[in-house]
């Protein structure tokens, strides 16, 4: 049908553009923010590229949500101030037929979506966080990239590695380290540096150099050179056998687990699908538009219902989380609602559409 056919060309097309504009921003967003955790020595510099890529997936779901709820509403509204709507109102057609053509042209972005929250998500963040895990139980003098300062992870001593050394050494060449015990304040300077493991402690070793020690409280300096010098670095033991975060366990562990916490998480993953699935019935209500008078209120009153129901996401995944609401009650509560909304206004919408203007040429009659 040209009805069907039309509106789901016009919808496709504003969607692409606007997802295009919207990953334009929240991509450049999540470039400064991935380079910054490279920068402060959060993640290697080497695994800036995957890291990118696994906040990216975490993203898409709200990006693909936010742009289609957008979509719909600058292509009603595009009807709505040339007049097209007026033409389809005129033909007997209701502001309820648009829901099929904006439905048979969403539902793929709406499955893409679903696959991204049940699959997706877990597996990014469960490698999100094994990579920011790893390079946090790697010693300090590794985790300095050559040329540039690099801060322990108590802040108490500053790296410096000109030339890093083979993999199988574990260390570097030209090591420079200040550090700062309260009292005291040292600088050392060494050819060479390497870890090495001893039982469950990590110590650093550093070869053919010298050290600088001032104490504060004194002010006494002292110089000391040495062939060979051993510091404490920690605990090289393996990883703690803590339970994973919510966020890193796959749906269908979260179903079978159970627990607060498990269903907060499930109750965020299903809100996102289920809120945008209710975005383009609210979309659809609130597009509409004056043709008269050229505004972008529409637009502004859909950007704020999608922070509330964002918001509201976040807030009933709190409560789940805490114990406090049934993960039953909270979905059937919020987007329950939400549907019944988005229906109600696309009804108060068409009869108003509807009925005003019979009541118009009543007037006209009557007053003839």
């Amino acid at each position: 049908m040209l009805f069907d056919s039309t509106v789901r060309k016009e919808l496709a097309r504003s969607f692409g553009a606007t997802l295009m504009v919207i990953l334009t921003i929240f991509m450049t967003n999540l470039v400064i923010r991935t380079l910054g955790l490279a920068a402060n020595g959060a993640v290697a510099a080497q695994d800036v590229v995957f890291i990118f890529t696994l906040l990216a997936l975490q993203t898409l779901p709200t990006i693909l949500s936010l742009s289609l709820f957008i979509g719909v509403i600058l292509t009603l509204g595009r009807m709505y101030r040339e007049s097209e709507m007026a033409i389809w109102f005129s033909s007997g057609i209701g502001l309820a037929r648009f829901i099929r053509p904006v439905v048979a042209t969403s539902w793929p972005v709406v499955v893409l979506i679903g696959i991204l929250m049940l699959f997706v998500w877990p597996w990014s963040y469960t490698q999100y966080n094994d990579l920011r895990q790893r390079f946090e139980q790697r010693a300090d003098v590794l985790r300095a990239s050559p040329g540039q300062f690099q801060a322990s992870g108590d802040g108490r001593r500053v790296f410096f590695v000109e030339k890093a050394a083979s993999a199988a050494s574990g260390g570097g060449r030209n090591v420079f380290i200040m550090s700062d015990l309260g009292t005291r304040e040292s600088v050392a300077v060494s050819q060479s540096g390497k870890i090495e493991n001893v039982g469950e402690d990590r110590f650093l070793v550093l070869d053919s150099g010298h050290m600088e020690q001032n104490d504060k409280n004194s002010g006494e300096h002292t110089h000391v050179e040495f062939k060979n010098y051993r510091v404490h670095a920690g605990s090289g033991g393996s990883p703690s056998n803590a339970a994973p975060s919510p966020r890193a366990v796959d749906t269908v562990d979260l179903l079978l687990t159970g627990g607060p916490a498990y269903m907060g998480e499930l109750t965020w993953r299903l809100g996102l699908i289920l809120g945008a699935t209710n975005l383009l019935f609210m979309g659809i209500s609130l597009s509409a538009a004056n043709p008269r008078r050229a505004s972008n209120w529409g637009l502004l009153f859909a950007a704020l219902a999608f922070v509330i129901y964002y918001n509201l996401l976040n807030l009933t995944q709190a409560w789940v989380g805490s114990g406090r609401v049934n993960i039953v009650v909270a979905l059937a509560g919020l987007h329950g609602l939400a549907f019944a909304l988005g229906l109600g206004l696309i009804w108060w919408r068409e009869h108003a559409t509807v009925i005003h203007p019979m009541k118009l040429l009543l007037l006209r009659r009557s007053a003839t």
